[in-house]
């Protein structure tokens, strides 16, 4: 302890140490009566010592204080100016640290009942497989079309997930669009022949960007499309030099919903009603396509419709 109180407080008794010298030689050098000299060191010394142990218990009670507290409240007592500075930027780290806490608990929660809604949708295809199993009644197309459904569903999942806990990297590369949808059709080909849905694929787009994310993002807009049409239409995809648009023959989307589209968690009528929407694939196609710098806009009509626009932000130059 008295080596910490040396340490904090030491330079001053140096100072005082090197003015009594000084005095010392200023004496010595006009003669003056050195008695004079010793009264007053004597005095200071008197003056010196009492404080100085005074100052050391009170060093060492804060020290122990900061030691041992749990609570700011605790160290309310030690009022110097410095000390109430480390208060406020300990008050100040405190609140952030609990806001922290806060969110993570959130996120938490969110991932939690994230989890649940996914267990509860896949549930409905492995019901499906499995009424098909004990009727003697598996078709290969139909059981294929629920296991991509599955695939579909913990995509979903573990990209939200990777999403939520920044543990992925970006590789941007040059590729074709057309390219990559038409990859993405193939994987889905399943569902456009088990609603008789036909695709029409137009034009080119040449970007630099992340495949994989890229096509995440559109099989999910894509998805909605296949969702949402009615049996037998159609979904056209047209590309240009600077964006993509998926148009299908649909139900639509409410006018309200169409503002909290990519609303965490928001599913809409249409999710309500189709019994189908888990509310985070729009969420993280918005996600994910603000990290690859694109744009998003959803325009509907009910009954006849839903068009959606991928492309370059006005603000930036690929």
């Amino acid at each position: 302890m008295m080596m910490k109180y040396i340490k904090q407080h030491g330079i001053w008794y140096l100072v005082i140490s090197f003015l009594s010298v000084g005095f010392l030689v200023s004496f010595a050098l006009y003669h003056l009566p050195m008695i004079y000299f010793g009264m007053t060191l004597l005095f200071n010394l008197i003056v010196l010592i009492p404080f100085s142990i005074w100052h050391f218990l009170s060093f060492r009670r804060q020290l122990r204080l900061l030691a041992n507290f749990r609570d700011l409240w605790e160290i309310a007592e030690l009022s110097s100016p410095l000390d109430e500075s480390y208060q406020k930027a300990l008050s100040a780290h405190n609140d952030k640290a609990q806001q922290e806490v806060f969110r993570a608990q959130s996120q938490a929660s969110r991932q939690q009942d994230l989890i649940k809604m996914w267990v509860h949708q896949m549930k409905v295809p492995l019901s499906a497989v499995s009424l098909m199993a004990q009727t003697n009644q598996l078709q290969s197309d139909d059981v294929n079309q629920q296991v991509i459904r599955l695939e579909h569903y913990l995509e979903n999942l573990l990209t939200y997930l990777k999403f939520s806990e920044r543990q992925d990297d970006f590789r941007f590369e040059q590729i074709s669009v057309n390219e990559l949808i038409k990859k993405v059709i193939k994987k889905n080909r399943i569902l456009f022949f088990h609603k008789q849905l036909s695709v029409e694929v137009t034009g080119d787009w040449q970007l630099k960007t992340d495949k994989k994310w890229l096509s995440f993002a559109l099989s999910q807009i894509l998805d909605n499309a296949i969702k949402y049409s009615t049996a037998g239409g159609k979904i056209t995809i047209t590309l240009t030099k600077n964006s993509i648009t998926i148009a299908d023959q649909g139900i639509g989307i409410l006018p309200e919903d169409l503002p909290r589209l990519f609303e965490e968690g928001f599913t809409g009528y249409n999710g309500h009603e189709h019994q189908k929407a888990s509310g985070f694939g729009l969420y993280m196609t918005k996600q994910v396509l603000n990290q690859l710098d694109l744009a998003i806009e959803v325009t509907s009509q009910i009954d006849i419709g839903t068009e959606v626009v991928v492309s370059k932000r006005k603000n930036e130059a690929f």
